[in-house]
């Protein structure tokens, strides 16, 4: 049974779309991004005051503060729109204000941007850091006792803002008068609710706020993504117009291996043009549909699955070395089905929902199964090529060795762009926990694909059809022995010594043939 013809017949790619669909029907309901909704959201206890955050985004200056062309999103202001913001406190909290009072119940709206994050709340006075300003610290700052504590801004004097909300007597709710904030520096802007009277314990809020930037509602580090999208477009396109017209040229003589690699070309293409049509779509609503972004995502894991597949398929010599996988076809499929689960779980915890709502708890979660599963797979990847490098030594085929020395090569190069990277990425989060370098964070995500599809490319090059396809394929005189050493070596390590006398006699016709082909194959080349 042959890898490709298995994953038909298993129905493989179906299979993944249901458990796909599934998995997002049971967790997703709605989702939010640069329109932040709050539903009722309940204010938490944080040190001496109440507080619920409103988010957090990265805001590039206003072109212009001209509002004659208001009605477009691309009018080149920026801003913090509040839309039917109501705050709604207990019916004991409001009976405990007298009718006679004009004005109760203070709640303060704080926006500031990462830089002065410290203007926010008094000195760590007690052993905690407070937010609200306390009869001992009104003496020690000169703060007004009851209300938030904020010093200006070095740069601006008008920031931090902070926006004052009232209940009226003992009214059960208030509506938040203050419509808009416009932004003049580009920075990464944090937006806080605040209450510090100790009688708005319970407090609930709803209402929704609109973030919103020059050209559009996509946040500040998203919108580079959607022109590196339009390129990688471009890209995959050049290498599809490429591989599709040797593939169509040769069609009587494609393998197996290369019908895997046109999948996976597809796929990237379709892909890419996805999550441009996405961000463009996320840039005009400020929303991420919950159907759209999930099939994107769903789109982009079985591409990455595929992708890994293809790369431990080839590795095995899979279409060029040996025929089939033998009685590693199952394991390499549930292989595959579990990296798609854990990288689907992964990417839509990530790109489903408000922006900025991913726990760090949750994500690391699901980011240690997808790093488990990459880890086993570059371990048996290259136990795989070395197998293979090994039986193509053996059989004297230098052709085929040529190009496997170089796939090997290739990889080690990605791998170890991999892990450079990756340690990278974790110094550029651990050294920025408040997103400062905003600015710069999409080059974490271009990376990947980048790598992607120059790893692509490569065994684009090294696997490209031609007429000679078929007859330098391996042939299948060899059988289920080779399987069972794979499957052998996956448990127990590496055996001792080289290949057994009693092998080699049994490959001797073999090695004729294919020395032969060799020849010929390299005085085509010369």
């Amino acid at each position: 049974m042959d890898f490709a013809g298995a994953i038909q017949r298993s129905g493989f790619p179906e299979l993944l779309v249901i458990l796909s669909l599934l998995f997002s029907a049971i967790v997703i309901s709605t989702t939010n991004a640069s329109i932040h909704v709050y539903d009722n959201e309940l204010f938490r206890e944080v040190g001496n005051a109440y507080l619920l955050s409103g988010g957090s985004e990265g805001i590039v200056a206003s072109l212009t503060l001209d509002k004659s062309f208001a009605s477009s999103i691309h009018d080149g202001r920026s801003y913090i729109r509040f839309d039917n913001i109501t705050f709604w406190r207990s019916k004991a909290a409001a009976d405990q204000h007298s009718d006679m009072e004009h004005s109760t119940g203070l709640i303060q709206v704080i926006i500031f941007e990462a830089a002065d994050r410290n203007n926010i709340g008094g000195s760590a006075y007690g052993g905690q850091r407070a937010i609200c300003c306390t009869p001992d610290l009104a003496k020690l700052e000169g703060c007004k006792q009851g209300e938030v504590i904020r010093r200006p801004s070095a740069t601006n004097s008008n920031w931090p803002i902070v926006l004052n909300v009232q209940f009226g007597g003992n009214y059960l709710h208030t509506k938040m008068a203050y419509n808009e904030v416009p932004i003049t520096k580009t920075g990464m802007y944090n937006l806080f609710f605040v209450a510090c009277d100790p009688k708005l314990k319970g407090l609930i809020m709803s209402g929704k706020t609109t973030w919103k930037n020059p050209d559009g509602y996509l946040p500040g580090r998203m919108a580079p993504l959607k022109k590196f999208y339009v390129f990688m477009s471009l890209a995959y396109l050049f290498l599809s117009v490429i591989w599709f017209s040797q593939y169509v040229r040769f069609w009587k003589d494609i393998l197996q291996l290369q019908h895997c690699i046109t999948t996976v070309i597809g796929l990237g293409l379709f892909e890419m043009i996805l999550w441009y049509l996405e961000y463009v779509n996320f840039d005009s609503t400020g929303m991420r549909p919950v159907v759209v972004t999930t099939w994107v995502v769903t789109v982009g894991a079985v591409r990455k699955t595929l992708s890994r597949l293809l790369i431990l398929s080839v590795s095995m010599g899979y279409g060029v070395v040996r025929p089939t996988l033998g009685g590693l076809t199952s394991k390499v499929l549930l292989l595959g089905i579990t990296y798609f689960l854990a990288s689907e779980l992964l990417d839509i915890t990530e790109y489903v929902g408000t922006i900025n709502d991913i726990s760090g708890r949750a994500r690391l979660l699901l980011v240690l199964p997808d790093a488990f599963l990459d880890a086993f797979l570059i371990l048996w990847i290259f136990t795989s090529l070395s197998r293979t490098l090994e039986q193509l030594q053996v059989k004297r085929s230098s052709v085929k060795l040529d190009i496997y020395r170089k796939f090997s090569n290739a990889l080690a190069v990605t791998v170890v762009a991999s892990v450079a990277w990756i340690g990278y990425e974790v110094y550029f989060k651990a050294t920025d926990p408040f997103n400062e370098r905003w600015q710069s964070a999409w080059v974490i995500t271009a990376f990947w694909d980048i790598l992607a599809f120059a790893l692509l490319s490569v065994i684009c090059y090294l696997w490209a059809p031609s007429q000679s396809s078929q007859r330098y394929a391996y042939s299948e005189e060899v059988g289920e022995e080779s399987d069972d050493e794979e499957a052998q070596s996956l448990t127990r390590g590496k055996e001792e010594g080289d290949l057994s006398l009693v092998k080699l006699e049994k490959n001797v016709e073999t090695n004729t043939i294919l020395e032969r082909e060799d020849d010929g194959e390299e005085d085509k080349r010369q």
